[in-house]
Parts: C-alpha cells; sequence; structure tokens
C-alpha cells in the first residue's frame, strides 16, 4: 500500500509538499500544522528552504500509510 500511496501524492504533489498542500490533504488548517511543527509536535518532519517550509512526500506517505494500519489494526480488536 506504500507504493500506492506514495504515487499518489507524488503525481497530485510533486516531491514537497506546501503547508498548504499539507493542509488540504490532512484536511486540517495550515495554521494549527504551522502551531504544532513550532511546538514541536507536528507528527510528519518539515524542513524550511528559504523562507517557505516543505514536508517530503516520502514522509507524507509513511505517516498516512502507519495511520492507516493503527486504524485497521484497532477496528480489528
Amino acid at each position: 500500500m506504500t507504493l500506492l500511496t506514495r504515487a499518489f501524492i507524488l503525481e497530485r504533489y510533486g516531491v514537497r509538499l506546501t503547508m498548504g498542500q499539507l493542509a488540504t490533504l490532512l484536511a486540517m488548517s495550515e495554521g494549527t500544522i504551522r502551531n504544532q511543527v513550532s511546538a514541536e509536535t507536528f507528527p510528519i518532519p518539515t524542513y524550511k528552504e528559504g523562507a517557505a517550509r516543505y514536508a517530503a512526500y516520502d514522509a507524507v506517505a509513511d505517516y498516512l500509510d502507519d495511520m492507516s494500519k493503527k486504524a485497521r489494526e484497532k477496528a480489528a480488536a
């Protein structure tokens, strides 16, 4: 499933996601993401390039796959 998730994100957003794209994908507000990044509680690693902050597509895919796996395990229990 990881390959499918990675392919979807890569095709739709490219190799790095802006905070706005990340907010859209995760259905969160960009402000919430920025606050969590500042508090170092955001679960996806991000990096700065110039004034902009990005998340690598593979890190986002890994996070989504991990959350999906945990949800399936919880539902099966």
